[in-house]
């Protein structure tokens, strides 16, 4: 296994049973910070396989406490099962919540969107660019797990050209188009029109 870059580090695994079925955890941290990251593997694969992985950044609001104004918790579900269906896969879990500002910055954001601001505007009016993750430690991750060549879940194209620029063969890119909600449906919207995210046209048309 790779253990570290110069900024990046992988620390152990550990068995995780879930609900969707018994995944492998794997710890990283970014050297800097002491960001801490992790990665779910499911399955197994040989050193040329295609492997489905999901990157995921963290959002305590969607994943862990059920919001409907983001698509975040739903895509994460969907990612696990669609890996899970599939027989083997990784979700890469990012701890960078809030785009990259942060819990309580996103709460502000949130505020911001309660009085008409959308998603972007929001963030910059905190000062913030509409974007600010990076995705470095992804490719640690995967020399990690012997992961050279990847079918991506996202409909963000910032990802797949993240990966590509880092190396990594995507050989395909399947949107993940799930979640929308009366809640979340101008913020999706949103990250379509402003910030190229690639969602199924025909979620936005009018019933």
């Amino acid at each position: 296994m790779s253990h570290a870059t110069n900024q990046f580090e992988y620390v152990s695994s550990a068995m995780l049973p879930t609900r969707f079925g018994q995944f492998t955890i794997h710890g990283f941290v970014e050297t800097s910070s002491q960001q801490e990251h992790v990665a779910l593997s499911y399955g197994e694969w040989q050193a040329d396989d295609v492997v489905p992985i999901r990157i995921h950044s963290e959002c305590l609001t969607g994943d862990a406490l059920f919001s409907t104004r983001c698509d975040c918790g739903f895509q994460l579900e969907k990612a696990l099962q669609n890996i899970v269906e599939q027989g083997k896969g990784v979700l890469l879990y990012l701890r960078q919540e809030g785009r990259g500002i942060g819990l309580l910055n996103k709460i502000r954001a949130y505020k911001l969107q309660d009085s008409g601001m959308d998603t972007v505007e929001a963030n910059e009016h905190l000062g913030f660019d509409a974007d600010l993750r990076d995705y470095g430690i992804c490719k640690l991750m995967l020399e990690t797990l012997k992961i050279d060549k990847v079918a991506l879940m996202t409909n963000n194209p910032k990802k797949r050209k993240a990966l590509e620029n880092m190396g990594i063969n995507v050989v395909s890119r399947t949107p993940i188009d799930h979640g929308l909600t009366l809640d979340n449906r101008n913020y999706l919207r949103t990250k379509t029109e402003k910030m190229g995210h690639q969602f199924d046209p025909h979620l936005f048309k009018d019933k």
